[in-house]
């Protein structure tokens, strides 16, 4: 899982119930639009997120492009914490052997 989908997944977890439509992912994922947008499509693919699109008289009454609302399913949250988690511990384990720089005092880093 990228840096990235998981940023994406930490911010519609925060409110798993709250419809969040995409360039306010933008900011609370701090991606840009092009990277959010495919992370979405592809978690909608498989099952994670659902989409709708804004009421066009909303849009319309305030005078701004029409708006995709996101927002994790039920599934897709208890999907998400688990790999968010496996990514976590996998981050905490310490380095293998191989990976250990050497320090200047013979030790490694």
């Amino acid at each position: 899982m990228t840096l990235q989908t998981q940023l994406v997944l930490r911010a519609l977890l925060e409110d798993p119930a709250k419809e969040r439509y995409g360039l306010e992912l933008c900011e609370l994922a701090g991606l840009p639009s092009g990277t959010i947008y495919p992370i979405l499509a592809r978690l909608e693919q498989v099952g994670w997120v659902d989409s709708t699109w804004e009421d066009p008289a909303v849009h319309e009454e305030v005078g701004r492009p029409r708006r995709r609302f996101y927002r994790i399913t039920e599934d897709g949250a208890e999907q998400a914490r688990e790999a968010l988690a496996r990514t976590y511990r996998a981050r905490k384990q310490p380095l293998p052997g191989w990976a250990a720089r050497p320090i200047a005092d013979g030790g490694v880093s």
